[in-house]
């Protein structure tokens, strides 16, 4: 979703250096985590806030390219003084120049859908990105995918079992009985609605020898 951008985003993001990761070399940080958990399409940081102070031993990074949405989330980090969020404001296709198998989670909440047929490479779950995320997940990584449209999720299973990632968990109806979930804020949005949410989990497919 594009996002209008406002006047005081820009120099917000140029002068904040908490969150922010300016450099591309994250090795010294990653280091310091026993779970590194990716959020690909942060949003404006909801999920991520409320799984921060879940999980103080977990690196939970963001990743969007929306100035906005990175601006506004990190309002959310520094108002709840998280010390184990990170940010990276950047397109997905240039994933690999941070990460290189040091992974242990990626989730995929609600991305565009791309419905219509000349669009599919822009799909997040398209075969060009599930082999990028297969060089970024450890070998034991997972990938957590979550939508509210039927017919980008049957397409995505098949993209994922076609590049194969073992299917673990699988539901069409994923608040149909009671679950811990920390929600973004779209998927609050459709539960409170009534509307069914597509949830699968992924492994990384093993290298054979």
């Amino acid at each position: 979703m594009r996002i209008r951008k406002k006047k005081w985003v820009e120099p917000f993001l140029e002068a904040e250096g908490r969150y922010q990761l300016k450099e591309r070399d994250l090795k010294a940080i990653l280091v310091q985590y026993q779970k590194i958990f990716l959020e690909l399409g942060m949003g404006m940081g909801d999920f991520i806030c409320e799984s921060a102070q879940r999980e103080k031993d977990t690196l939970f990074i963001g990743y969007e390219k929306e100035a906005t949405c990175v601006a506004k989330a990190i309002q959310k980090f520094t108002a709840h003084d998280l010390d184990n969020v990170l940010v990276i404001k950047d397109d997905v296709n240039n994933i690999l120049e941070y990460f290189n198998k040091n992974i242990d989670v990626i989730s995929l909440p609600f991305s565009d859908p791309w419905p219509k047929k000349g669009h599919k490479k822009r799909r997040l779950t398209n075969e060009h990105f599930l082999k990028m995320y297969e060089k970024v997940l450890k070998d034991d990584g997972m990938i957590i995918f979550k939508t509210d449209n039927s017919a980008f999720f049957d397409y995505s299973i098949l993209s994922f079992l076609n590049e194969g990632y073992t299917m673990i968990e699988f539901s069409t109806d994923r608040h149909r009985d009671a679950n811990d979930d920390v929600l973004t804020a779209y998927e609050r949005k459709f539960k409170e609605e009534g509307q069914k949410i597509y949830y699968a989990v992924f492994k990384k497919k093993t290298m054979e020898l």
